[in-house]
């Protein structure tokens, strides 16, 4: 069954949909509402998946590939207990990476 979960943001809240048979779900508070509480706030419940994030990046970045860009592409699940979660596609986790060379630096593109 899916819950509604409320995020205090700091623009303001927002209402996030959140499956309850989900491993680590645990309802915060049900008050007679139709909506769970958030344990914390939406921006601390992303901060793992920037920091996730930020060391895939500098992994990926590092050694002798040298791409001239790299892309990054993942599903985040929100959990009202659990917070911000890289999202599963079958039994893994589901990380998409993309790298391109040869771009034309900004010299060459003005030449052109």
């Amino acid at each position: 069954m899916n819950e509604l979960v409320r995020w205090q943001t700091e623009q303001g809240t927002i209402v996030v949909e959140s499956d309850d048979r989900e491993p680590g779900f645990q309802s915060v508070s049900r008050t007679g509402e139709i909506f769970h509480e958030a344990a914390g706030k939406f921006e601390d419940a992303l901060a793992g998946v920037r920091e996730a994030a930020q060391s895939a990046l500098a992994a990926l970045r590092g050694g002798d590939l040298n791409p001239d860009a790299v892309e990054l592409e993942f599903g985040v699940k929100l959990n009202a207990a659990a917070g911000a979660v890289i999202a599963k596609t079958s039994i893994e986790g589901h990380l998409k990476v993309k790298m391109t060379w040869g771009q034309p630096s900004a010299g060459a593109a003005e030449g052109a």
